[in-house]
Protein backbone atom coordinates (compact mmCIF):
# COMPACT_ATOMS: atom_id res chain seq x y z
CA UNK A 1 0.00 0.00 0.00
CA UNK A 2 1.79 3.46 -0.58
CA UNK A 3 2.65 5.65 1.81
CA UNK A 4 1.36 8.50 3.57
CA UNK A 5 2.50 12.19 2.02
CA UNK A 6 2.98 15.13 4.23
CA UNK A 7 3.16 17.23 0.61
CA UNK A 8 1.32 20.80 0.86
CA UNK A 9 -1.80 20.28 -1.71
CA UNK A 10 -1.03 23.18 -4.57
CA UNK A 11 -3.37 26.27 -5.20
CA UNK A 12 -1.54 26.85 -8.65
CA UNK A 13 -3.97 26.76 -10.93
CA UNK A 14 -3.48 24.31 -14.05
CA UNK A 15 -0.66 24.79 -16.22
CA UNK A 16 -0.71 24.42 -20.17
CA UNK A 17 1.00 21.59 -20.21
CA UNK A 18 -1.60 20.06 -17.37
CA UNK A 19 -4.53 20.80 -19.81
CA UNK A 20 -2.99 19.19 -22.41
CA UNK A 21 -2.23 15.76 -20.64
CA UNK A 22 -5.85 15.62 -19.74
CA UNK A 23 -7.05 16.60 -23.44
CA UNK A 24 -4.40 14.39 -24.63
CA UNK A 25 -5.91 11.55 -22.08
CA UNK A 26 -9.12 11.99 -22.13
CA UNK A 27 -9.69 11.47 -26.14
CA UNK A 28 -9.57 7.58 -25.56
CA UNK A 29 -12.27 7.95 -23.19
CA UNK A 30 -14.33 9.61 -25.94
CA UNK A 31 -13.93 6.80 -28.26
CA UNK A 32 -14.85 4.69 -25.71
CA UNK A 33 -18.49 6.42 -25.27
CA UNK A 34 -18.76 7.05 -28.88
CA UNK A 35 -18.59 3.53 -29.68
CA UNK A 36 -20.73 2.23 -27.08
CA UNK A 37 -23.24 4.66 -27.50
CA UNK A 38 -22.99 4.13 -31.72
CA UNK A 39 -23.38 0.51 -31.10
CA UNK A 40 -26.07 0.77 -28.36
CA UNK A 41 -28.41 2.99 -30.46
CA UNK A 42 -27.56 1.00 -33.59
CA UNK A 43 -28.06 -2.43 -31.83
CA UNK A 44 -31.53 -3.21 -33.54
CA UNK A 45 -29.87 -2.53 -37.46
CA UNK A 46 -26.70 -4.20 -36.37
CA UNK A 47 -28.90 -7.43 -35.25
CA UNK A 48 -30.66 -7.38 -38.99
CA UNK A 49 -27.40 -6.52 -40.95
CA UNK A 50 -25.40 -9.71 -38.78
CA UNK A 51 -27.22 -11.76 -37.29
CA UNK A 52 -30.48 -12.23 -40.01
CA UNK A 53 -30.54 -15.93 -39.62
CA UNK A 54 -31.98 -15.53 -36.61
CA UNK A 55 -35.67 -14.24 -35.37
CA UNK A 56 -36.09 -10.39 -34.20
CA UNK A 57 -35.94 -10.51 -30.45
CA UNK A 58 -32.89 -13.03 -30.76
CA UNK A 59 -31.00 -10.84 -32.82
CA UNK A 60 -31.40 -8.12 -30.46
CA UNK A 61 -30.51 -9.78 -28.05
CA UNK A 62 -27.18 -11.33 -30.08
CA UNK A 63 -26.51 -8.07 -30.91
CA UNK A 64 -25.99 -6.84 -27.78
CA UNK A 65 -24.01 -10.22 -26.69
CA UNK A 66 -21.63 -9.01 -29.69
CA UNK A 67 -21.74 -6.38 -27.78
CA UNK A 68 -21.23 -7.81 -24.70
CA UNK A 69 -17.87 -9.80 -26.00
CA UNK A 70 -15.68 -6.48 -25.88
CA UNK A 71 -16.16 -6.05 -22.34
CA UNK A 72 -15.53 -9.38 -21.57
CA UNK A 73 -12.09 -9.69 -22.67
CA UNK A 74 -11.40 -6.34 -21.37
CA UNK A 75 -9.77 -7.83 -18.23
CA UNK A 76 -7.19 -9.71 -19.98
CA UNK A 77 -6.26 -6.39 -22.12
CA UNK A 78 -5.67 -4.90 -18.48
CA UNK A 79 -3.11 -7.70 -17.64
CA UNK A 80 -1.43 -7.63 -21.89
CA UNK A 81 -1.24 -3.32 -21.73
CA UNK A 82 -1.02 -3.00 -17.63
CA UNK A 83 2.46 -5.07 -17.82
CA UNK A 84 3.64 -3.14 -20.61
CA UNK A 85 2.95 -0.08 -19.10
CA UNK A 86 4.76 -0.92 -15.90
CA UNK A 87 7.72 -1.73 -17.40
CA UNK A 88 8.06 0.56 -20.87
CA UNK A 89 6.35 3.43 -19.68
CA UNK A 90 2.78 5.08 -19.77
CA UNK A 91 3.01 7.10 -23.19
CA UNK A 92 3.85 4.24 -25.17
CA UNK A 93 1.74 1.74 -24.15
CA UNK A 94 -1.56 3.95 -24.39
CA UNK A 95 -0.71 5.38 -28.15
CA UNK A 96 -0.08 1.37 -29.43
CA UNK A 97 -4.63 0.92 -27.23
CA UNK A 98 -6.06 4.00 -28.87
CA UNK A 99 -4.76 2.75 -32.53
CA UNK A 100 -5.73 -0.86 -31.94
CA UNK A 101 -9.81 0.39 -30.38
CA UNK A 102 -9.81 3.38 -33.31
CA UNK A 103 -9.05 1.07 -36.15
CA UNK A 104 -11.73 -2.10 -34.86
CA UNK A 105 -14.17 0.85 -35.07
CA UNK A 106 -13.39 2.38 -38.19
CA UNK A 107 -13.36 -1.40 -39.82
CA UNK A 108 -16.74 -2.71 -38.59
CA UNK A 109 -17.86 0.72 -40.46
CA UNK A 110 -17.14 -1.63 -44.09
CA UNK A 111 -17.57 -5.16 -42.63
CA UNK A 112 -19.81 -6.78 -45.30
CA UNK A 113 -23.41 -8.31 -44.05
CA UNK A 114 -24.65 -11.57 -43.38
CA UNK A 115 -26.36 -11.45 -46.89
CA UNK A 116 -23.11 -10.83 -48.61
CA UNK A 117 -20.31 -12.94 -46.66
CA UNK A 118 -22.95 -15.07 -44.55
CA UNK A 119 -21.50 -16.49 -40.98
CA UNK A 120 -18.09 -14.62 -41.59
CA UNK A 121 -19.96 -11.17 -40.65
CA UNK A 122 -20.89 -11.59 -37.24
CA UNK A 123 -17.67 -13.98 -36.15
CA UNK A 124 -15.38 -10.73 -37.99
CA UNK A 125 -17.64 -8.31 -35.91
CA UNK A 126 -17.49 -10.55 -32.66
CA UNK A 127 -13.60 -10.30 -33.45
CA UNK A 128 -13.55 -7.15 -33.94
CA UNK A 129 -15.37 -6.12 -30.68
CA UNK A 130 -12.97 -8.49 -29.17
CA UNK A 131 -10.00 -6.14 -30.30
CA UNK A 132 -11.81 -3.28 -29.07
CA UNK A 133 -12.31 -4.87 -25.81
CA UNK A 134 -7.96 -5.66 -25.46
CA UNK A 135 -7.20 -2.25 -26.46
CA UNK A 136 -9.95 -0.98 -23.95
CA UNK A 137 -7.98 -3.18 -21.24
CA UNK A 138 -4.99 -0.94 -21.31
CA UNK A 139 -6.78 2.43 -22.71
CA UNK A 140 -8.62 3.91 -19.09
CA UNK A 141 -5.48 2.63 -16.74
CA UNK A 142 -2.96 4.58 -18.72
CA UNK A 143 -5.30 7.43 -19.09
CA UNK A 144 -5.87 7.36 -15.16
CA UNK A 145 -2.75 6.70 -14.18
CA UNK A 146 -1.09 9.19 -16.58
CA UNK A 147 -3.19 12.17 -15.61
CA UNK A 148 -3.41 11.27 -11.45
CA UNK A 149 1.00 11.16 -11.82
CA UNK A 150 1.36 14.48 -13.41
CA UNK A 151 -1.38 15.89 -11.31
CA UNK A 152 -0.12 18.29 -7.69
CA UNK A 153 -0.85 16.32 -4.58
CA UNK A 154 -4.50 17.55 -3.39
CA UNK A 155 -5.83 18.14 -6.90
CA UNK A 156 -6.04 14.31 -8.41
CA UNK A 157 -9.67 13.69 -8.08
CA UNK A 158 -10.57 17.11 -9.80
CA UNK A 159 -7.36 16.16 -12.51
CA UNK A 160 -8.47 12.70 -13.39
CA UNK A 161 -12.62 13.90 -12.77
CA UNK A 162 -11.99 15.18 -16.20
CA UNK A 163 -11.69 12.31 -17.83
CA UNK A 164 -14.82 11.21 -16.81
CA UNK A 165 -16.54 13.97 -18.21
CA UNK A 166 -15.81 13.02 -21.45
CA UNK A 167 -18.62 10.38 -21.26
CA UNK A 168 -20.73 13.43 -22.82
CA UNK A 169 -18.80 14.46 -25.73
CA UNK A 170 -19.12 11.12 -27.09
CA UNK A 171 -22.37 10.55 -26.56
CA UNK A 172 -22.89 14.17 -28.67
CA UNK A 173 -20.64 13.41 -31.34
CA UNK A 174 -22.29 9.56 -31.54
CA UNK A 175 -25.84 11.70 -31.62
CA UNK A 176 -24.83 13.83 -34.05
CA UNK A 177 -23.42 11.89 -36.43
CA UNK A 178 -25.96 9.40 -36.32
CA UNK A 179 -28.88 11.79 -36.71
CA UNK A 180 -27.31 13.99 -38.99
CA UNK A 181 -26.97 10.82 -41.44
CA UNK A 182 -30.10 9.61 -40.49
CA UNK A 183 -31.97 12.84 -42.02
CA UNK A 184 -29.53 13.65 -44.39
CA UNK A 185 -30.15 10.01 -46.37
CA UNK A 186 -33.38 8.99 -45.30
CA UNK A 187 -34.55 5.94 -42.60
CA UNK A 188 -35.10 3.61 -45.11
CA UNK A 189 -31.26 4.27 -47.08
CA UNK A 190 -29.59 4.51 -43.58
CA UNK A 191 -30.88 0.84 -42.20
CA UNK A 192 -29.73 -0.24 -45.80
CA UNK A 193 -26.20 1.33 -45.75
CA UNK A 194 -26.16 4.71 -43.86
CA UNK A 195 -25.29 3.58 -40.25
CA UNK A 196 -21.86 2.52 -41.67
CA UNK A 197 -21.03 6.13 -41.62
CA UNK A 198 -21.10 6.70 -37.83
CA UNK A 199 -18.23 4.08 -37.61
CA UNK A 200 -16.46 5.48 -40.81
CA UNK A 201 -16.17 9.03 -39.32
CA UNK A 202 -14.55 7.77 -35.99
CA UNK A 203 -10.99 7.67 -38.07
CA UNK A 204 -10.87 11.61 -37.51
CA UNK A 205 -10.42 10.99 -33.99
CA UNK A 206 -8.21 8.46 -34.28
CA UNK A 207 -5.96 10.67 -36.16
CA UNK A 208 -6.56 13.35 -33.57
CA UNK A 209 -5.72 11.05 -30.91
CA UNK A 210 -2.56 9.28 -32.42
CA UNK A 211 -1.33 13.04 -33.14
CA UNK A 212 -1.40 14.89 -29.78
CA UNK A 213 -0.47 11.56 -28.25
CA UNK A 214 3.14 11.62 -29.97
CA UNK A 215 3.69 14.98 -28.48
CA UNK A 216 3.26 13.96 -25.28
CA UNK A 217 5.98 13.25 -22.40
CA UNK A 218 6.11 10.30 -20.13
CA UNK A 219 4.40 10.68 -16.77
CA UNK A 220 6.64 12.00 -14.12
CA UNK A 221 6.21 9.66 -11.41
CA UNK A 222 7.00 6.61 -14.14
CA UNK A 223 10.24 8.92 -15.14
CA UNK A 224 11.35 8.95 -11.39
CA UNK A 225 11.06 5.75 -10.96
CA UNK A 226 12.72 4.25 -14.08
CA UNK A 227 15.60 6.91 -13.52
CA UNK A 228 15.85 5.06 -9.71
CA UNK A 229 16.43 1.82 -11.27
CA UNK A 230 12.94 0.57 -9.34
CA UNK A 231 10.79 -0.81 -12.75
CA UNK A 232 8.81 -4.01 -11.57
CA UNK A 233 10.52 -6.57 -13.88
CA UNK A 234 7.60 -8.95 -13.34
CA UNK A 235 4.50 -6.52 -12.65
CA UNK A 236 2.26 -9.64 -13.24
CA UNK A 237 3.92 -11.59 -10.71
CA UNK A 238 4.21 -8.81 -8.37
CA UNK A 239 0.28 -7.68 -8.75
CA UNK A 240 -1.65 -11.10 -8.50
CA UNK A 241 1.31 -13.38 -6.67
CA UNK A 242 1.78 -11.74 -3.63
CA UNK A 243 -1.25 -11.50 -1.34
CA UNK A 244 -0.24 -7.88 0.37
CA UNK A 245 -1.35 -6.40 -3.14
CA UNK A 246 -3.86 -9.13 -4.21
CA UNK A 247 -5.73 -8.22 -1.40
CA UNK A 248 -5.67 -4.71 -2.32
CA UNK A 249 -6.65 -5.68 -6.20
CA UNK A 250 -9.53 -7.65 -4.73
CA UNK A 251 -11.00 -4.64 -2.41
CA UNK A 252 -10.50 -2.74 -5.46
CA UNK A 253 -12.56 -4.70 -7.21
CA UNK A 254 -15.94 -6.07 -4.92
CA UNK A 255 -15.84 -2.76 -2.62
CA UNK A 256 -15.48 -0.25 -5.30
CA UNK A 257 -15.74 -1.00 -8.70
CA UNK A 258 -18.07 -3.61 -9.02
CA UNK A 259 -20.86 -1.54 -7.84
CA UNK A 260 -19.64 1.77 -9.41
CA UNK A 261 -19.71 -0.20 -13.03
CA UNK A 262 -23.84 -1.08 -12.56
CA UNK A 263 -24.74 2.33 -11.31
CA UNK A 264 -22.48 3.56 -14.05
CA UNK A 265 -24.18 1.39 -16.60
CA UNK A 266 -27.78 1.23 -15.01
CA UNK A 267 -28.11 5.23 -15.22
CA UNK A 268 -26.85 5.80 -18.47
CA UNK A 269 -27.44 2.77 -21.59
CA UNK A 270 -29.89 0.89 -19.42
CA UNK A 271 -31.95 4.04 -18.63
CA UNK A 272 -31.71 4.74 -22.64
CA UNK A 273 -32.88 1.11 -23.02
CA UNK A 274 -35.75 1.34 -21.02
CA UNK A 275 -37.22 4.53 -22.58
CA UNK A 276 -36.68 2.70 -25.86
CA UNK A 277 -37.85 -1.36 -25.21
CA UNK A 278 -39.71 -0.93 -22.38
CA UNK A 279 -41.71 2.76 -22.63
CA UNK A 280 -41.71 2.19 -25.91
CA UNK A 281 -40.65 6.07 -26.65
CA UNK A 282 -39.04 6.78 -29.98
CA UNK A 283 -35.56 6.71 -30.20
CA UNK A 284 -34.72 9.72 -31.36
CA UNK A 285 -36.65 11.70 -28.40
CA UNK A 286 -35.35 9.20 -26.16
CA UNK A 287 -31.38 9.97 -27.16
CA UNK A 288 -31.96 13.99 -27.07
CA UNK A 289 -33.65 13.32 -23.43
CA UNK A 290 -30.57 10.73 -22.60
CA UNK A 291 -28.36 13.59 -24.16
CA UNK A 292 -29.63 16.73 -21.87
CA UNK A 293 -29.92 14.60 -19.10
CA UNK A 294 -25.98 14.01 -19.00
CA UNK A 295 -25.45 17.55 -20.41
CA UNK A 296 -26.76 19.12 -16.91
CA UNK A 297 -25.35 16.27 -14.52
CA UNK A 298 -21.80 16.06 -16.39
CA UNK A 299 -20.28 18.99 -14.30
CA UNK A 300 -20.74 16.95 -11.55
CA UNK A 301 -18.33 14.61 -12.22
CA UNK A 302 -15.86 17.49 -11.18
CA UNK A 303 -17.72 18.54 -8.65
CA UNK A 304 -17.43 15.38 -7.09
CA UNK A 305 -14.13 14.35 -7.97
CA UNK A 306 -12.82 18.08 -6.42
CA UNK A 307 -15.13 17.24 -3.76
CA UNK A 308 -13.07 13.93 -3.01
CA UNK A 309 -9.91 16.17 -2.57
CA UNK A 310 -10.77 17.39 0.62
CA UNK A 311 -13.43 15.28 1.81
CA UNK A 312 -12.18 11.82 0.41
CA UNK A 313 -12.75 9.19 -2.48
CA UNK A 314 -14.53 6.62 -0.36
CA UNK A 315 -17.75 8.46 1.30
CA UNK A 316 -19.04 10.02 -2.19
CA UNK A 317 -18.52 6.54 -4.21
CA UNK A 318 -20.51 4.31 -1.27
CA UNK A 319 -23.31 7.62 -1.53
CA UNK A 320 -23.45 7.28 -4.59
CA UNK A 321 -23.79 3.47 -4.50
CA UNK A 322 -26.44 3.51 -1.74
CA UNK A 323 -28.67 5.83 -3.09
CA UNK A 324 -29.05 4.06 -6.03
CA UNK A 325 -30.11 1.01 -4.06
CA UNK A 326 -32.44 2.64 -2.23
CA UNK A 327 -34.13 4.60 -5.07
CA UNK A 328 -34.09 2.83 -8.50
CA UNK A 329 -37.18 1.01 -8.38
CA UNK A 330 -39.33 4.42 -7.64
CA UNK A 331 -37.00 6.31 -10.21
CA UNK A 332 -38.05 4.07 -13.05
CA UNK A 333 -41.48 3.63 -11.99
CA UNK A 334 -41.77 7.60 -12.15
CA UNK A 335 -40.42 7.33 -15.74
CA UNK A 336 -42.90 4.64 -16.87
CA UNK A 337 -45.46 7.63 -15.26
CA UNK A 338 -43.76 10.54 -16.78
CA UNK A 339 -42.67 8.94 -20.38
CA UNK A 340 -45.66 6.60 -21.13
CA UNK A 341 -48.44 7.29 -18.45
CA UNK A 342 -51.21 5.74 -20.61
CA UNK A 343 -48.83 2.41 -20.33
CA UNK A 344 -48.55 3.32 -16.50
CA UNK A 345 -52.45 3.35 -16.31
CA UNK A 346 -52.74 0.21 -17.80
CA UNK A 347 -50.63 -1.67 -15.97
CA UNK A 348 -52.48 -0.41 -12.79
CA UNK A 349 -56.10 -0.97 -14.34
CA UNK A 350 -55.35 -3.81 -16.24
CA UNK A 351 -52.45 -6.06 -14.57
CA UNK A 352 -50.97 -8.86 -17.05
CA UNK A 353 -50.40 -12.25 -15.43
CA UNK A 354 -49.26 -15.35 -17.32
CA UNK A 355 -50.37 -18.32 -15.73
CA UNK A 356 -49.00 -21.74 -16.47
CA UNK A 357 -46.96 -24.96 -15.49
CA UNK A 358 -43.67 -24.02 -14.83
CA UNK A 359 -42.50 -26.72 -16.51
CA UNK A 360 -44.09 -25.63 -19.98
CA UNK A 361 -42.30 -22.84 -19.54
CA UNK A 362 -38.47 -22.23 -21.47
CA UNK A 363 -36.00 -19.75 -20.75
CA UNK A 364 -36.95 -16.28 -23.22
CA UNK A 365 -33.65 -14.55 -23.17
CA UNK A 366 -31.57 -16.95 -25.13
CA UNK A 367 -29.62 -15.07 -28.32
CA UNK A 368 -30.03 -18.20 -30.27
CA UNK A 369 -33.55 -19.21 -29.82
CA UNK A 370 -35.35 -18.77 -32.88
CA UNK A 371 -39.72 -18.44 -32.91
CA UNK A 372 -39.96 -22.02 -34.16
CA UNK A 373 -38.17 -23.40 -30.64
CA UNK A 374 -41.21 -22.08 -28.71
CA UNK A 375 -43.93 -24.59 -29.04
CA UNK A 376 -45.73 -24.73 -25.53
CA UNK A 377 -48.78 -22.25 -24.79
CA UNK A 378 -46.63 -20.70 -21.59
CA UNK A 379 -43.86 -20.05 -24.21
CA UNK A 380 -45.90 -18.68 -27.14
CA UNK A 381 -47.76 -16.80 -24.54
CA UNK A 382 -44.39 -14.98 -23.00
CA UNK A 383 -42.94 -15.10 -26.89
CA UNK A 384 -45.88 -12.82 -27.78
CA UNK A 385 -45.96 -10.34 -25.21
CA UNK A 386 -42.11 -9.73 -25.11
CA UNK A 387 -42.86 -9.26 -28.84
CA UNK A 388 -45.94 -6.57 -27.47
CA UNK A 389 -43.31 -5.20 -25.14
CA UNK A 390 -45.91 -6.02 -22.70
CA UNK A 391 -44.63 -6.38 -18.79
CA UNK A 392 -46.48 -9.50 -17.02
CA UNK A 393 -46.29 -11.32 -13.86
CA UNK A 394 -45.97 -15.35 -13.99
CA UNK A 395 -48.46 -17.37 -11.56
CA UNK A 396 -47.77 -21.33 -10.91
CA UNK A 397 -49.88 -23.64 -11.74
CA UNK A 398 -50.08 -27.31 -10.96
CA UNK A 399 -48.89 -29.85 -13.01
CA UNK A 400 -50.54 -30.47 -16.39
CA UNK A 401 -52.40 -27.19 -16.09
CA UNK A 402 -53.09 -25.59 -19.79
CA UNK A 403 -51.44 -21.62 -19.40
CA UNK A 404 -53.80 -18.84 -19.49
CA UNK A 405 -52.99 -15.34 -20.19
CA UNK A 406 -55.26 -13.05 -17.52
CA UNK A 407 -55.56 -8.96 -18.97
CA UNK A 408 -57.41 -7.37 -15.88
CA UNK A 409 -60.19 -9.64 -15.85
CA UNK A 410 -60.14 -10.82 -19.83
CA UNK A 411 -58.79 -14.76 -20.32
CA UNK A 412 -56.94 -15.52 -23.02
CA UNK A 413 -55.67 -19.37 -23.67
CA UNK A 414 -52.51 -19.47 -25.96
CA UNK A 415 -52.42 -22.84 -28.62
CA UNK A 416 -49.23 -25.17 -28.27
CA UNK A 417 -47.66 -26.17 -31.41
CA UNK A 418 -45.88 -28.61 -33.65
CA UNK A 419 -43.59 -28.35 -35.71
CA UNK A 420 -42.34 -29.89 -39.59
CA UNK A 421 -39.36 -29.87 -41.77
CA UNK A 422 -36.95 -31.37 -38.89
CA UNK A 423 -38.25 -28.69 -36.84
CA UNK A 424 -37.53 -26.02 -39.24
CA UNK A 425 -41.03 -24.70 -39.07
CA UNK A 426 -44.72 -24.75 -37.28
CA UNK A 427 -47.27 -26.55 -39.23
CA UNK A 428 -49.89 -25.22 -41.06
CA UNK A 429 -52.97 -25.57 -38.31
CA UNK A 430 -50.08 -24.15 -35.84
CA UNK A 431 -48.74 -21.29 -38.07
CA UNK A 432 -52.87 -20.29 -38.17
CA UNK A 433 -53.34 -20.60 -34.36
CA UNK A 434 -50.47 -18.49 -33.55
CA UNK A 435 -51.60 -15.97 -35.29
CA UNK A 436 -54.91 -15.80 -34.21
CA UNK A 437 -54.12 -15.81 -30.59
CA UNK A 438 -51.53 -12.89 -31.43
CA UNK A 439 -54.19 -11.13 -33.19
CA UNK A 440 -56.60 -11.85 -29.90
CA UNK A 441 -53.88 -10.98 -27.80
CA UNK A 442 -53.12 -7.40 -29.58
CA UNK A 443 -56.85 -6.32 -29.51
CA UNK A 444 -57.27 -7.61 -25.64
CA UNK A 445 -53.99 -5.05 -24.92
CA UNK A 446 -55.65 -2.29 -27.07
CA UNK A 447 -58.94 -2.24 -25.79
CA UNK A 448 -57.66 -2.26 -21.59
CA UNK A 449 -55.43 0.68 -22.98
CA UNK A 450 -52.23 -0.73 -23.68
CA UNK A 451 -50.68 1.22 -26.07
CA UNK A 452 -48.76 0.32 -29.29
CA UNK A 453 -46.16 3.06 -28.32
CA UNK A 454 -45.69 6.06 -26.13
CA UNK A 455 -47.67 9.09 -27.29
CA UNK A 456 -45.32 12.16 -28.72
CA UNK A 457 -43.34 14.22 -26.07
CA UNK A 458 -43.56 17.79 -27.04
CA UNK A 459 -39.74 19.04 -26.81
CA UNK A 460 -39.03 20.82 -23.98
CA UNK A 461 -42.68 20.53 -22.37
CA UNK A 462 -43.22 19.86 -19.14
CA UNK A 463 -43.31 16.32 -19.48
CA UNK A 464 -39.94 16.82 -21.27
CA UNK A 465 -38.64 18.25 -18.67
CA UNK A 466 -40.10 15.60 -15.97
CA UNK A 467 -38.06 12.74 -17.76
CA UNK A 468 -35.10 14.53 -18.22
CA UNK A 469 -35.37 15.10 -14.27
CA UNK A 470 -35.52 11.71 -13.22
CA UNK A 471 -32.77 10.68 -16.08
CA UNK A 472 -30.23 13.24 -14.40
CA UNK A 473 -30.52 12.13 -11.14
CA UNK A 474 -29.78 8.81 -12.42
CA UNK A 475 -26.87 10.74 -14.06
CA UNK A 476 -25.99 12.52 -10.86
CA UNK A 477 -25.49 9.01 -9.05
CA UNK A 478 -22.84 7.87 -12.12
CA UNK A 479 -21.14 11.26 -11.43
CA UNK A 480 -20.66 10.44 -7.51
CA UNK A 481 -19.53 7.00 -8.18
CA UNK A 482 -17.22 7.39 -11.11
CA UNK A 483 -16.13 11.24 -10.05
CA UNK A 484 -13.91 10.02 -8.03
CA UNK A 485 -12.95 6.51 -8.82
CA UNK A 486 -9.84 7.18 -10.83
CA UNK A 487 -7.68 8.95 -8.54
CA UNK A 488 -8.43 6.56 -6.01
CA UNK A 489 -7.97 3.57 -7.83
CA UNK A 490 -4.32 5.42 -9.06
CA UNK A 491 -3.77 6.17 -5.43
CA UNK A 492 -4.85 2.29 -3.93
CA UNK A 493 -1.63 0.98 -5.83
CA UNK A 494 2.46 1.78 -5.61
CA UNK A 495 3.70 3.34 -8.85
CA UNK A 496 5.67 0.00 -10.03
CA UNK A 497 2.68 -2.09 -10.75
CA UNK A 498 -0.14 0.74 -11.15
CA UNK A 499 -0.72 0.89 -14.14
CA UNK A 500 -1.21 -3.32 -14.20
CA UNK A 501 -2.76 -3.51 -10.37
CA UNK A 502 -5.41 -1.01 -11.07
CA UNK A 503 -6.75 -1.40 -15.14
CA UNK A 504 -7.81 -5.48 -13.84
CA UNK A 505 -10.28 -4.48 -10.88
CA UNK A 506 -11.65 -1.84 -13.00
CA UNK A 507 -12.28 -3.69 -16.32
CA UNK A 508 -13.56 -6.81 -14.23
CA UNK A 509 -15.66 -3.94 -12.24
CA UNK A 510 -17.02 -2.16 -15.33
CA UNK A 511 -16.35 -4.79 -18.33
CA UNK A 512 -18.23 -7.74 -16.81
CA UNK A 513 -20.35 -6.29 -13.80
CA UNK A 514 -21.08 -2.95 -15.84
CA UNK A 515 -20.25 -3.79 -19.83
CA UNK A 516 -22.67 -7.15 -19.55
CA UNK A 517 -25.72 -5.45 -17.68
CA UNK A 518 -27.98 -4.77 -20.84
CA UNK A 519 -27.38 -8.39 -21.80
CA UNK A 520 -28.18 -9.80 -18.30
CA UNK A 521 -31.02 -7.03 -17.43
CA UNK A 522 -32.89 -7.76 -20.77
CA UNK A 523 -32.36 -11.62 -20.49
CA UNK A 524 -34.11 -11.30 -16.26
CA UNK A 525 -36.81 -9.57 -18.17
CA UNK A 526 -37.64 -11.77 -20.67
CA UNK A 527 -37.40 -14.51 -18.26
CA UNK A 528 -39.59 -13.22 -15.57
CA UNK A 529 -41.51 -10.96 -18.00
CA UNK A 530 -41.85 -7.74 -15.60
CA UNK A 531 -40.04 -5.00 -16.88
CA UNK A 532 -38.41 -3.65 -13.54
CA UNK A 533 -36.86 -7.60 -12.93
CA UNK A 534 -33.62 -6.52 -14.75
CA UNK A 535 -33.11 -3.65 -11.60
CA UNK A 536 -32.33 -6.54 -9.37
CA UNK A 537 -28.96 -6.86 -10.74
CA UNK A 538 -27.55 -3.72 -10.07
CA UNK A 539 -29.27 -3.52 -6.62
CA UNK A 540 -27.79 -6.76 -5.61
CA UNK A 541 -24.38 -6.18 -7.03
CA UNK A 542 -24.28 -2.10 -5.80
CA UNK A 543 -25.59 -3.77 -1.92
CA UNK A 544 -23.02 -6.29 -1.91
CA UNK A 545 -20.53 -3.68 -3.02
CA UNK A 546 -21.28 -0.77 -0.43
CA UNK A 547 -21.01 -3.66 2.57
CA UNK A 548 -17.66 -4.47 1.42
CA UNK A 549 -16.33 -1.00 0.42
CA UNK A 550 -18.14 -0.12 4.46
CA UNK A 551 -16.17 -2.47 6.23
CA UNK A 552 -12.67 -3.03 4.47
CA UNK A 553 -12.05 0.11 2.07
CA UNK A 554 -9.70 2.80 3.77
CA UNK A 555 -10.02 6.54 2.50
CA UNK A 556 -6.86 7.16 -0.10
CA UNK A 557 -6.74 11.01 -1.02
CA UNK A 558 -3.78 11.69 1.47
CA UNK A 559 -1.25 8.82 0.03
CA UNK A 560 1.89 9.44 -1.91
CA UNK A 561 1.64 8.34 -5.22
CA UNK A 562 5.24 9.30 -6.17
CA UNK A 563 6.16 6.05 -3.71
CA UNK A 564 7.44 3.25 -5.74
CA UNK A 565 6.75 0.18 -2.91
Amino acid sequence: MASTTAAVPSNAPMTREEKKVIFASSLGTVFEWYDFYLYGSLAVIIGKQFFAALDPTAQFIASLLAFAAGFIVRPFGALVFGRLGDMIGRKYTFLVTILIMGLSTFIVGVLPSYASIGIAAPIILIGLRILQGLALGGEYGGAATYVAEHAPHGKRGAYTSWIQTTATLGLFLSLAVILGTRTALGEETFAAWGWRIPFIVSILLLAISVWIRLSMNESPAFRKMKEEGKTSKAPLTESFGQWKNLRIVLLALFGLVMGQGVVWYSGQFYALFFLTSSLKVDPATANIMIAASLLIGTPFFVVFGTLSDKIGRKPIILAGMLLAVLTYFPLFKALTNAANPELAAAQAASQIVVRADPATCSFQGSPIAREVDFTSGCDIAKRALTQNSASYDNEALPAGSPTIVMIGDKQITPPTATTIAGGHKFSEDSTKAIAGFKKELSETLKGAGYPAKAKPIEFLSGQWWSIVGILTILVIYVTMVYGPIAAMLVELFPTRIRYTSMSLPYHIGNGWFGGLLPSITFAMVAANGNMYHGLWYPIVIASVCFVIGLLFIRETKDRDIYAAD
